[in-house]
């Protein structure tokens, strides 16, 4: 690969969303060590991963793409990625500690299955 300069504008802008993506997971971190229940936990690093990541792909995508003088989507793949299983990861964890929890007899919200039925067999 040669070493070509790029324009300051866009040194600045990677910049920017590169150091924007890395607060954004900071943030998400700090969030983890301040919120006390796993419920309250669980939230901080999953939007922030997400937020986090697509700054930092926007940053790569205008890198590669200047570097290269053609448009280059292949961190776009990652992100997809990451958008996709995060959410869906965090359900399960979620559903999982919930299940968890109710068999454990803590104080958590109710089976939204089982007020369904109840509220159908009332009418």
């Amino acid at each position: 690969m040669t070493e070509s300069t790029l324009p300051l504008w866009a040194e600045i802008a990677i910049a920017v969303l590169v150091l924007a993506g890395s607060l954004i997971a900071l943030l998400g971190s700090l969030g983890l060590l301040r919120l006390k229940t796993y419920f309250e936990r669980v939230h901080a690093p999953s939007v922030i991963a997400t937020m986090g990541c697509w700054c930092i792909m926007h940053g790569t995508i205008l890198y590669f793409s200047l570097q290269s003088g053609g448009l280059a989507i292949h961190a776009l793949l990652i992100a997809l990625f990451i958008a996709i299983t995060v959410p869906v990861t965090n359900i399960f964890l979620m559903r999982a500690a919930l299940f968890r929890a109710r068999r454990a007899g803590k104080d958590v919200p109710g089976s939204l299955s089982r007020i369904v039925h109840s509220d159908e067999r009332d009418s």
